[in-house]
């Protein structure tokens, strides 16, 4: 059985759902929490924007375009979910992150992104 690691935010507090339509998550259970057998780090609750979008496709990431055979509608800008915080790191860096949750981003985030930069990109 996989063991889930802490659910922590980035702020210290009980990490809040991300988003449970679509279903997101390394887990697939809404929020990002995270374990030793997620590799990519699915920590880092975003919102997704058209912007972001194309350059994770760019990138080789599609996360727009629909893949019913694995049950996944693609993403629109509006929606939640939880990234790679590898991704959102190199985004930021390419100066196209999107708006991050900190409530819903997990602390092992902060292993791969520092704060102020998941900060500067915070929801209001």
């Amino acid at each position: 059985m996989i063991e889930k690691d802490a659910s922590v935010n980035v702020l210290g507090g009980t990490l809040a759902p991300c988003s449970t339509n679509p279903v997101t998550g390394f887990f697939r259970d809404g929020h990002c929490n995270t374990c030793a057998q997620d590799p990519g780090s699915h920590t880092v609750c975003a919102v997704m924007t058209a912007e972001f979008l194309a350059y994770s496709k760019y990138v080789g990431n599609d996360l727009s375009t629909p893949r019913p055979e694995f049950n996944f509608a693609g993403l629109k800008p509006g929606d939640h979910w939880c990234l790679c915080a590898a991704r959102f790191l190199q985004a930021h860096d390419e100066g196209c992150a999107p708006k991050a949750n900190l409530a819903a981003t997990h602390q092992k985030a902060l292993d791969i992104v520092p704060l102020r930069v998941l900060q500067e990109h915070a929801l209001p």
